[in-house]
Order: C-alpha cells, then sequence, then structure tokens
C-alpha cells in the first residue's frame, strides 16, 4: 500500500478510494488522537485497514477534561472529568474491537507541563511503533491541539528518521482547507455503526445536543456527507485525507 500511496502522489491522479488499494504486507498505523473521539471520527477507515490485518496502535494525546461540562456524569474537577473522557475512550475502542493494549493515553500539555518534556514523551512513544502511516490531524485547523498535535508529530518523525514514512491527514469539522488525495465512502447501515460509536462518547453527545441543537454524532455524519457531496462519491458519506510523506512535507 505504501509504494501505491507514493504512485498516487507522483500520478496527480487523486483521489483515490482507500478500498482500492492493498498491501502485500501488514502495516503499522499509528494514530495520533488529540482528543478522545478523534480516533471515532475517521472510525470506517480504521476498521478497513484493521480489518484487512493491519496493526493499529492508538494514542490519545490530552485528557480532553476541558470539553466536559460540570457535573456531568457526576464529574467535578479536572482529573475526575479526564477519568471519565478515558473510560468512554476504552468503551467505544471495546465497541470497535481494539484490543485494550493497543490504546495508550499520553496525558500531554496539560496547565504548566514542560513542552519539551512532553515532546520527547510522544517521540519515545513514536520510537516503541514504527509506523509505515500516522493518522493525525490536518495542520490547516482552526483547533489549536489539533496544530499542536500535527506540528509535534512531524517534529518526532523528523526526529526519528522516518522518512518513509506516510501521513494521513484527516478532515474534521473543524479543518479549514485541505487537498483531498484519499477517501473512503461508505452506506448508511455503516453510518448507523459509527453514529452507535460515536455516542459512547456521551459527555461530547450531551454537550453537542446543549450547545448546537444536534447530537456530536450528527456532526460527523454531516461533515463526512458534505465531503462525500463534494466528491461525487457512489456512497452517500466519506472520510477523506490528504497524503504526506512525514519526512518531506510534501
Amino acid at each position: 500500500m505504501t509504494q501505491e500511496l507514493e504512485a498516487l502522489l507522483r500520478s496527480g491522479v487523486r483521489p483515490r478510494a482507500l478500498r482500492d488499494l492493498v498491501s502485500a504486507r501488514p502495516l503499522s498505523i499509528l494514530v495520533a488522537a488529540p482528543h478522545p473521539d478523534d480516533f471515532d471520527a475517521i472510525a470506517l477507515s480504521l476498521r478497513h485497514l484493521h480489518g484487512q490485518g493491519h496493526q493499529l496502535q492508538v494514542a490519545v494525546l490530552t485528557s480532553g477534561a476541558s470539553g466536559v461540562d460540570d457535573g456531568f456524569g457526576g464529574a467535578d474537577g479536572e482529573a475526575a472529568k479526564a477519568a471519565l473522557r478515558e473510560a468512554e475512550q476504552r468503551e467505544s475502542c471495546a465497541f470497535f474491537g481494539l484490543a485494550p493494549q493497543r490504546l495508550h493515553f499520553l496525558s500531554l500539555w496539560a496547565a504548566g507541563a514542560d513542552e519539551a518534556a512532553d515532546a520527547a514523551r510522544l517521540q519515545a512513544w513514536m520510537a516503541r511503533h514504527r509506523a509505515d502511516i500516522v493518522f493525525m490531524p490536518h495542520g490547516n485547523d482552526s483547533n489549536a491541539t489539533h496544530r499542536r498535535t500535527y506540528a509535534t508529530v512531524c517534529a518526532a518523525a523528523a526526529g526519528l528518521g522516518w522518512n518513509d514514512s506516510w501521513a494521513c491527514l484527516n478532515q474534521d469539522a473543524k479543518t479549514l482547507e485541505m487537498r483531498v488525495d484519499l477517501f473512503l465512502d461508505y452506506d448508511q447501515p455503516e453510518a448507523e455503526w459509527k453514529a452507535a460509536l460515536l455516542r459512547h462518547h456521551r459527555s461530547q453527545q450531551a454537550r453537542n445536543l446543549r450547545t448546537r441543537g444536534s447530537g456530536f454524532d450528527q456532526r460527523v455524519l454531516q461533515v463526512n456527507r458534505q465531503a462525500a457531496e463534494a466528491l461525487g462519491t457512489p456512497r452517500p458519506y466519506a472520510e477523506v485525507f490528504q497524503l504526506m510523506r512525514l519526512g518531506a512535507g510534501q
């Protein structure tokens, strides 16, 4: 598959369907999720790769405690809110079928944290899980933690000499603009599975219902619906990605 990604960028023929790409060997795939629930936003692409026998390792970089309403689920205070979001992510990954040992919580960038030390911790985690492909947010995003994730993962990969590794930069509700190189379109039954996965993040479902009038599940599906409409895909939803060589910044 990595050779096909190389050929895709060189050919300029984009976008390509992820379902059409195959690999002669199992790949090592890392997911750098800025917050709990970012894994779930691209879950159908990851389920497709997981089902092909590729090895996923997921790092949730921050606690996401600030995203929990005061008192939700009895959680008051940062530690309780962080524990609640971690439990939600564990439940969603169990629903997905990810082995518990493949889910890691790094708790980076807390208030007063040492930036250099946190960057070193992320690089050390990445060094233990040499990747062929890294899924992470796009750098052109209005969310500061998404931008920081992009920059820190790129710096860590450069420090590790991962010049032959690929990044799949995913579209998010807060992505400002991106090139679409790769997509996975999906149908209504798959959308219902994804919505059920997203609803494991009960704190985010409740917060979105309160502040936006619609659930977290519908917000994510709407992003995918709009992406499919823009691409004219056969199926009504699509997760979309921009490809980049981690060492080259293409």
